[in-house]
């Protein structure tokens, strides 16, 4: 079920996102440039229907380094044209820029003194087409824009987080109840959920008890499916070694898909006063990202009315802080309901999931828009960890 809309009592504008790749285009913005000398090599690329994880597979490969040496801000979506920056350490600037590389581009490479890691930039800037809108797209926009102004962006995750099946969520909350048998069901998931008929068929001959005849099936690109199924042939009923075959960065995609899906259930719960403080909550600073108790609503109401502040929704982790009163007690709720307990994050093998506060809304920089006939050209900025989906399901009211 969808979750809530914020603006639900004005009516959207309807249309389609992503007709085209060019339609949705998004640019990181650095939290800091490179100095120009060191011995880490900055390339800024663009790149077109692949995953961040696929650019530095090529990258990586291309340049003869480890994918683990490869530095990088944010994820970005396969869909559309992004940009963003990687880093590699001890590669000529000069070598990077000669890279010609199916679906990236190298825009330039510059030397700095550390390594980009995750979280090192402010946010993304959008360009986004939305085509085959309503009539009254023009009259609806700015109140629409005008409540997300005020009251900010519900910060959701939404789907995107899920993968390809739509199930990344489920195979992260069955790794937190150790259910091996369950992760790798999941794993290879449904045959209604994919398109492709070969891994559709693959899918069946899993679940019929077919592992030689799932394996002839299954298409190249799902290398992790096919990396499991091998060790299970090997070792059948072994899932939990099945299941460790996994590269650890998918693992931790699984355990951050499930946190993505208890934040959004609290979100949704608190959707019609998201930017009303409780007695209780964990309350974010937007200017340094600092968490502090809500003891005196009325003394913080202020600050929460421009935008200084905002409440905080739990992703959850083994050593995250908990709001108080009748805040906590929802959060309780909700990770019960998933059949989950916080000392369930903490799982070893390098997977342990320490938890963290996450505000409940966000506000949108810069937001202008264009009206032709029935397209809509959107620009906004959304600080970082923030999905422009959360702005578009808004404005679109489509999904």
């Amino acid at each position: 079920m969808p979750h809530p809309y914020l603006t639900a009592d004005i009516p959207g504008i309807g249309g389609l996102i992503k007709a085209l790749p060019e339609d949705f285009f998004v640019e990181e913005i650095a939290s800091y440039l490179p100095c120009g000398s060191g011995e880490h090599c900055y390339l800024t690329i663009e790149k077109q229907g692949i995953t961040t994880f696929e650019a530095i597979h090529r990258i990586a490969a291309a340049l003869k380094v480890s994918e683990r040496d490869v530095g990088y801000a944010g994820m970005k979506d396969a869909v559309g044209v992004t940009r963003q920056t990687f880093s590699i350490q001890k590669i000529a600037p000069e070598k990077a820029l000669a890279l010609e590389l199916d679906g990236v581009r190298v825009l330039s490479a510059l030397r700095h003194a550390n390594k980009l890691k995750l979280g090192h930039l402010k946010g993304n800037r959008f360009r986004i087409v939305i085509r085959d809108v309503s009539t009254t797209a023009a009259e609806t926009i700015p109140s629409i824009v005008d409540t997300l102004g005020k009251r900010g962006v519900p910060n959701y995750f939404g789907s995107q987080r899920y993968g390809a099946q739509g199930n990344s969520h489920l195979i992260g909350a069955a790794m937190l109840r150790r259910n091996w048998h369950e992760c790798v069901d999941l794993l290879i998931g449904e045959p209604h959920a994919v398109r492709d008929e070969g891994w559709s068929a693959a899918i069946v001959a899993y679940q019929q008890g077919s592992i030689d005849e799932a394996l002839q099936r299954f298409p190249r690109h799902c290398r992790g499916e096919r990396d499991v199924l091998e060790r299970l042939r090997a070792r059948p009923g072994e899932y939990e070694k099945a299941f460790s075959v996994l590269h650890p960065r998918m693992k931790k995609l699984y355990l951050s898909a499930v946190q993505s899906f208890l934040f959004d259930q609290v979100v949704a719960r608190r959707i019609t006063h998201i930017d009303t403080l409780m007695t209780g909550d964990l309350a974010w600073k937007h200017i340094n990202g600092a968490c502090f108790l809500i003891e005196d609503v009325l003394a913080e109401e202020a600050r929460a009315a421009l935008f200084e502040i905002s409440p905080t929704g739990p992703l959850f982790g083994c050593k995250m802080k908990r709001p108080e009163g009748g805040v906590r007690e929802l959060e309780r709720t909700i990770l019960e309901q998933a059949g989950v307990e916080l000392s369930s994050f903490d799982i070893s093998g390098g997977l342990r999931m320490e938890g963290e506060r996450r505000p409940m809304r966000v506000p949108a920089g810069d937001i202008s828009w264009i009206v032709t006939e029935d397209v809509v050209t959107l620009e906004f900025s959304l600080p970082k960890g923030s999905y422009a989906t959360s702005l578009l399901r808004e404005i679109t009211k489509s999904f």
